[in-house]
């Protein structure tokens, strides 16, 4: 069980782990052990998550998001394969956590009658800047 939230955790059946052999440096250990950990997680038919914030993970997640609606994610960092599991553990639950939390709704506001003077001044300086650049012409 991964402990999300106070309200939400991810059972058992949710995820699942594969373990492969890490690229990069690392000596034989690289050639003989299984460190690197691929963690996946069912969040399409997860019963702790609410359709939206299915939503917002899959918008978050990116190319993690399968076509079935798992989330995968792959760690590789340590020699160890218990810590590359605490750190796909740990990314999985930020990317929760980031999607439970809805984003504020944009009110549209008007630009006050002075913002709009200023910036149409700055922009009749500038074009006046610019005038100033052309040839001089010789009479």
């Amino acid at each position: 069980m991964l402990r999300i939230s106070e309200d939400i955790v991810l059972a058992d059946w949710e995820l699942t782990e594969s373990f492969s052999r890490s690229s990069g440096p690392g000596g034989q250990n690289v050639n003989k052990v299984e460190t690197a950990v691929e963690l996946r997680f069912e969040a399409e038919r997860s019963p702790n998550l609410t359709d939206a914030v299915k939503k917002r993970l899959k918008r978050l997640a990116g190319r993690r998001w399968t076509l079935d609606g798992a989330i995968v994610i792959r760690a590789e960092e340590t020699r160890s394969q218990a810590r590359n599991r605490e750190i796909a553990r740990e990314r999985l639950a930020e990317l929760v956590r980031a999607a439970l939390v809805a984003p504020k709704r944009r009110i549209a506001t008007k630009p006050t009658l002075g913002s709009q003077r200023r910036r149409l001044a700055a922009k009749t300086a500038r074009g006046q800047v610019k005038a100033l650049r052309g040839k001089i012409d010789d009479e």
